[in-house]
């Protein structure tokens, strides 16, 4: 019935399509269940095989969180944690502001006016009335005029960067850096620390994604050095051959993007290091010294307080071991084992690197991967409640019942699908897909689950291609930020759509990621080419262009889906500027993020222009912001039964917080952690500030918010959404 439904649409053509919305047409969509259903993806050979990377899993997992908490790991103080102390997320409210650097040139990053005509900046205290960034006369018609806009980004403030110049092995933790003027982040002069140019996400239930970062550059295979993965030509460990001789490895670790992401923060000049820093520079700081020396651990803590110093009533800081001995303990020795220098080469002027140190970026990754892969938040009142017959859940109030029915109305669900609500988890949501099939919709309307990373869209003026988990929904002008739109360092691009239409045309030299190859136009919620001629569908490759078949094997929509252009075909298409076949929605898009603890992770979407929940629902009311070629319409569209009952938008937000975890709430294990001293903005406000930082005169003296230490009971005291922090 699903193949000729879809057939059928086509035949009408796009005007029909936008019409007649595919979900409302024939119920509510895809039902969610819960997160205990989804199985973290496998990584074949980190821990299992003849010669696993990993042989102590439970020392590695220790070792992972001590270093995501440490705050010896930045440059200037900053830890992995700094950033992501809240629910995962960031809910600091003081120098927490971005100019919009992904739209601007460094000469013209400048930041805007708050809505109120209040000076922002550097060092400058969000307040309620800052929010949202983009403001209508009503804010629930896309039609109303816009009263406010801005393309300032609320996000995490972090390192003063700097030149690296070098770092000691004892002692004082904080990098020799050269940290000259800041052209952007100053006030009068004083440098303050750097703010990124993104919103934080939360770091709960990422495990689950293909790729992470809001532009999916952290790639899903890790190469043991760098985010990205097969296309990093230089990437490879140090492997032991003999007592003699040690070799350069690739290495190609599958569903392993946390570890990708990893290896980023600590050597970016934005968020924890100072510029030319190397993670064998972190390494040479760390391996001899106490993890967390500088920080109380709790004697409770359900990782780490075994290796405390610290007895109930009495606290104390550091772990009893040193971070060589934790990787010692976890890693397979040919990793660590080779005593020689002089093959890795060094600091100029210094001691060269060991093996241990020239391979700390796998460490770190793996390390901080196993960690983070623990932080599965599955026990919130939706996971846990009891299901009827249809699955509904039946212990939740009648309210967020009634929110739950209009989340599948208003077609949430078919970006937010799944039991972590994002369709990001590709892998974790095709395996899931073969035994409960049932989550992703029904015999009237099903949604492609699949190891497809590239799937088709409805845009404005066609169907495109769009990159699985990720979607452009207009949050800002398609020009403040191409998300995966975007490229590497290689100058290749983020997108496995655009070099999907490469593979296509035959251009084989121009796909940097395998994965690409593997999909399959069978499994597209939306077909690419059929081997029949309908009326009206421009968008379609047809006999006429030059067809392939395909095989039909598990597939998604075998009868009307199994074919491709030939490579001709594509690439006659793929060069036409006004092709309407061969286009990718990839400009503006981002990773959909999921939805558990949703509630406390705020300020949300990708440049945190939005406080609470309520404005979050305002937007997509209203059909989001801007209308660009990129957006998914047939996703993101003004909705009437929100517009026009505030009871109706009360339910949902009701909804929306049955996925808050009370372990997430009240820090209890996993969830609990170290103390962490994180800077949170300077001494003064926007308008001046202390000069005199004890690193150097030049930069404003920090404050601090103290986050105690937790164990694994977690807090009496719960977690508050970001809204609560704000000033008034």
């Amino acid at each position: 019935m699903t193949n000729f439904r879809h057939v059928y649409f086509y035949v009408l053509g796009l005007v029909a399509l936008l019409i007649s919305h595919s979900v409302s047409a024939t119920g509510v969509g895809p039902m969610p269940i819960s997160l205990k259903h989804l199985q973290v993806p496998e990584v074949p050979g980190l821990l299992d095989g003849a010669e696993p990377i990993v042989v102590n899993k439970n020392a590695a997992i220790a070792l992972g969180k001590a270093l995501f908490w440490d705050t010896n790991v930045g440059s200037d103080g900053m830890a992995c944690g700094s950033c992501h102390f809240h629910a995962g997320a960031d809910r600091r409210v003081k120098n927490q502001l971005n100019p919009g650097a992904k739209s601007k040139s460094l000469e013209e990053q400048a930041f805007d006016l708050s809505s109120s005509n209040d000076e922002m900046g550097p060092n400058y205290t969000l307040s309620r009335r800052d929010f949202p960034f983009h403001r209508r006369f009503n804010p629930l018609s896309h039609a109303s005029p816009v009263s406010f806009n801005s393309d300032d980004v609320v996000s995490s403030s972090g390192t003063f960067s700097g030149e690296f110049i070098n770092t000691s092995r004892t002692g004082n933790a904080n990098d020799a850096c050269d940290r000259d003027a800041d052209p952007v982040f100053h006030v009068n002069g004083t440098n303050t620390r750097r703010v990124e140019p993104r919103n934080t996400p939360t770091v709960i239930n990422s495990v689950f994604n293909h790729r992470n970062f809001w532009d999916g550059r952290a790639n899903n295979v890790f190469n043991g050095s760098s985010s990205w993965g097969d296309r990093d030509p230089d990437a490879g460990v140090w492997v032991k051959i003999n007592t003699r001789n040690v070799a350069k490895q690739r290495l190609h670790l599958i569903n392993s993007s946390l570890a990708s992401l990893a290896v980023v923060p600590p050597l970016s000049d934005t968020e924890m290091g100072c510029r030319s820093r190397t993670m064998m520079d972190v390494g040479r700081k760390l391996l001899a010294r106490r993890p967390l020396e500088n920080q109380k651990v709790h004697w409770n803590d359900s990782v780490l307080g075994g290796l405390s110093f610290s007895k109930p009533g009495n606290l104390k800081n550091g772990l009893n071991t040193t971070y060589s001995n934790l990787i010692k303990q976890s890693f397979n020795n040919k990793y660590w084992s080779y005593t020689r220098r002089g093959k890795f080469g060094g600091p100029s002027g210094e001691l060269p690197y060991d093996q241990m140190e020239a391979n700390f970026a796998m460490f770190f990754g793996l390390a901080l991967q196993l960690y983070q892969s623990t932080l599965i938040s599955d026990e919130s009142p939706f996971d846990l409640s009891a299901r009827d017959s249809s699955q509904q859940p039946i212990d939740l109030t009648a309210s967020e019942r009634r929110g739950l029915d209009l989340f599948r109305e208003s077609e949430c669900n078919l970006c937010h699908i799944g039991p972590n609500f994002t369709a990001a988890a590709i892998n974790s949501n095709a395996e899931l897909n073969k035994a409960h099939p049932e989550v992703f919709g029904d015999v009237a309307f099903h949604m492609s689950a699949s190891k497809n990373v590239v799937n088709r869209i409805l845009i404005t003026t066609s169907a495109a291609f769009f990159d699985s988990g990720f979607a452009s929904t207009g949050v800002a002008e398609e020009n403040s930020d191409v998300g995966v739109g975007g490229v590497d360092i290689f100058g290749h691009p983020l997108s496995f759509s655009l070099q999907y239409m490469q593979h296509l045309a035959g251009n084989e030299e121009a796909v940097v990621d395998n994965v690409v190859k593997l999909s399959r136009a069978c499994d597209f919620q939306l077909p690419l080419a059929m081997n029949s001629i309908p009326p009206y569908l421009t968008s379609l490759f047809t006999p006429l262009d030059g067809v392939v078949p395909q095989s039909t094997e598990d597939c998604f929509l075998p009868l009307t889906h199994a074919y491709l252009p030939s490579p001709e075909a594509a690439q006659a298409e793929l060069s036409k500027t006004d092709t309407v076949k061969m286009v990718a929605a990839v400009k503006g898009a981002f990773k959909i993020p999921g939805l558990h603890n949703v509630e406390l992770t705020g300020p949300y979407m990708h440049n945190g222009s939005m406080a609470t929940l309520e404005e979050v629902i305002e937007f997509y009311t209203r059909g989001g912001n801007f209308h660009h070629h990129a957006k998914q319409i047939d996703k993101v569209f003004p909705l009437a039964n929100l517009q026009f009952s505030e009871q109706n938008r009360a339910d949902l937000v009701a909804f929306l917080k049955t996925l808050t975890d009370d372990r997430v709430k009240y820090e209890k294990a996993p969830f609990d952690h170290p103390e962490i001293k994180i800077p949170h903005g300077h001494v003064g406000d926007n308008l001046a500030v202390n000069d005199g930082h004890s690193l150097s005169p030049n930069l404003a003296q920090d404050e601090f918010l103290l986050i105690e230490a937790v164990g694994a009971e977690g807090n009496m005291s719960p977690l508050l959404p970001f809204e609560n922090y704000l000033a008034p």
